[in-house]
């Protein structure tokens, strides 16, 4: 059922080993006290976890679950002053933590959460109270009580309160019941079927913490498909060879990453294998699954297949038939070239707040996959938008409400529509496209609209720019802080006799920017004039969730960005 690397072999936990862990640390929690209580947000016991993806992690969710308590997942990367937030906000009674560092982060903090009873660690750690310790703490009583008051709890009871830092803001705890995830995960496994196949694997590195690899981990258990955990995001590529998984899920900036490693050895090539392969590639970026590209071009696609592509299958393990994808928008290019590789990339979409799956590109032989959208609606989810397009959904996925926080919750559900916050339209009156973030349309200081999203979707084509973000409210004018691939870069930069010394001089180098200004007019011709982006700026170093400008869904943090850089900002416009 999982399986995890340990001293550098991969141990397995069978479906019945996971059931017994989870039952014996239920008991090990019920005989701490730790219940559902009276079965309200305020009432039930909340319990915390901070730890990388592993089984104990599974363990201790649905543990917690079955004595009715409440789990509160938090992000590994999570700073402190947010982390004291969420455990005294939640009132937290224990946490499980990883590791010796994830440890110290919380003990530091201890004497500042008043509701914190105990830390368990999954690691062995001098000291410090091992997860098993609970699960000693079994007995036959013990366990028969746990069943029954699992038994007994409401289908309405919190499951988990999963608080989402978001671009902005305080966290916002979104309380989330037995049934939206059950009902999510019944409805994504019916519109996007798994095969019930005990011999399929998965990869598992999208931090489980967040609700859309919980929930398809879910799915992964209804349809018994094996879940093995890669050791850390710096090793998928080790473990993807070693484990050869049939699929998994991830986010559009980590396939990027994948691209732009592809390219970047595709680059290195010379002679005919060069024009091999970006022959390969020109070919992929034609591709299109719902329009035969006729008899000519699917011969070639085949023997770009059997003589390029076929590398980039083994890179993956070789038996991927499925990766899906969501979080942020994903590049249309970037689908057309994987999809043509027989490397199939889906595309889905939902926030937190609907647990989270809203629709998903499909499986399904017949045109259910249209790529630039998320996809058809999951059965069971009721679709209508506002007059500004904002995309609002009901049905039994959507979330109870923010904890503590009504005021919040009554301008986030009104009359059991979630509105998302996106903006969005229907294509072919079946399939999902996310056009914006509301709070992320800007107004120029001439009084026009500008969704940023397409503009950076679209830059972020040119293998040069590694990362983007479009800027420009109440200004004169669109411009943009780009991030370049620097290992391209310093390819290009070798081919044209240019030396390379460092990021901060690269980016300052008139030649260099002379070439992004090409790269930025080309896509320019796909914008009206007012969403053109008429001066860049060149950064040195790329941005990530540690230096703060990325969140741990590696989504842009914008005003983050607008702060950190407003003197360059302030530069581009002053010029």
């Amino acid at each position: 059922m999982l399986a995890c690397k340990i001293d550098g072999n991969w141990k397995p936990f069978s479906t019945t080993a996971v059931a017994e862990n989870a039952l014996r640390l239920a008991a090990g929690l019920a005989d701490l006290g730790v219940s559902g209580n009276d079965f309200t947000p305020e009432g039930a016991d909340k319990i915390g976890i901070i730890s990388n993806n592993r089984p104990e992690w599974i363990f201790t969710d649905l543990a917690v679950q079955q004595t009715g308590a409440v789990l509160v997942p938090l992000y590994p990367t999570t700073n402190p002053l947010e982390v004291k937030f969420i455990l005294n906000d939640a009132a937290v009674k224990y946490i499980f933590v990883s590791s010796q560092e994830m440890y110290d982060k919380i003990h530091e903090l201890m004497p500042e959460v008043p509701s914190l009873k105990g830390i368990y660690s999954f690691d062995k750690l001098p000291g410090v109270p091992h997860w098993s310790d609970l699960t000693a703490k079994a007995t036959p009583e013990l366990e028969a009580k746990v069943k029954e008051r699992a038994a007994g709890i409401p289908e309405e009871h919190l499951a988990t309160i999963i608080y989402t830092s978001g671009t902005t803001g305080t966290p916002k705890g979104v309380m989330l019941t037995h049934k939206n995830i059950v009902s999510n995960v019944k409805f994504s496994k019916a519109s996007f079927p798994f095969p019930d196949a005990p011999e399929t694997r998965v990869l598992s590195f999208l931090p489980l913490n967040h609700i859309f690899e919980k929930t398809v981990t879910y799915i992964y258990l209804f349809s018994g498909i094996s879940i093995y955990y890669a050791e850390s995001m710096d090793k998928i590529a080790d473990n993807l060879r070693e484990v050869k998984p049939d699929g998994f899920t991830t986010v559009p900036r980590l396939l990027e990453k994948v691209y732009e490693k592809i390219m970047s050895k595709g680059n290195e090539l010379t002679g005919i294998k060069r024009g091999l392969f970006f022959w390969a590639v020109a070919l992929g970026k034609q591709y299109d699954n719902n329009i035969s590209g006729g008899a000519w071009y699917n011969l070639q696609l085949a023997i770009a297949n059997k003589l390029i592509f076929s590398k980039w299958r083994e890179a993956l393990g070789g038996k991927i038939s499925f990766i899906v994808t969501g979080g942020a928008a994903a590049s249309e290019n970037l689908l057309r070239i994987f999809n043509a590789a027989k490397i199939p990339v889906y595309e889905g979409y939902g926030p937190t707040e609907n647990s989270p799956v809203i629709s998903v590109n499909r499986r399904h032989p017949g045109g259910l996959t249209k790529f630039g959208t998320t996809g058809p609606l999951l059965d069971g989810v009721h679709l209508k938008f506002t007059e500004e397009g904002e995309i609002c959904v009901s049905g039994d996925s959507v979330m109870k409400g923010y904890y503590k926080r009504p005021d919040l919750t009554a301008e986030t559900v009104i009359d059991g529509w979630l509105h998302t916050g996106d903006i969005g339209t229907l294509v072919d009156g079946k399939f999902l496209k996310i056009t914006d973030r509301k709070k992320e349309l800007f107004k120029t200081s001439g009084g026009k609209y500008v969704a940023p999203q397409p503009i950076e979707n679209k830059m972020k084509e040119s293998p040069f720019i590694e990362q983007i973000m479009v800027v420009g409210n109440e200004r004169k004018f669109v411009s943009a802080l780009i991030v370049p691939s620097f290992s391209l870069l310093k390819q290009w930069m070798g081919q044209n006799n240019l030396p390379f010394k460092s990021n901060e001089d690269a980016v300052k180098n008139p030649q260099v920017l002379e070439m992004y200004q090409k790269v930025i007019d080309r896509y320019n011709a796909n914008f009206n004039h007012v969403e053109q982006v008429k001066k860049f700026a060149l950064m040195s170093a790329e941005w990530g969730v540690d230096t703060g400008e990325m969140t741990p869904k590696l989504s842009l943090r914008r005003k983050i960005i607008l702060d950190k850089y407003k003197d360059i900002i302030e530069n581009i416009y002053n010029v």
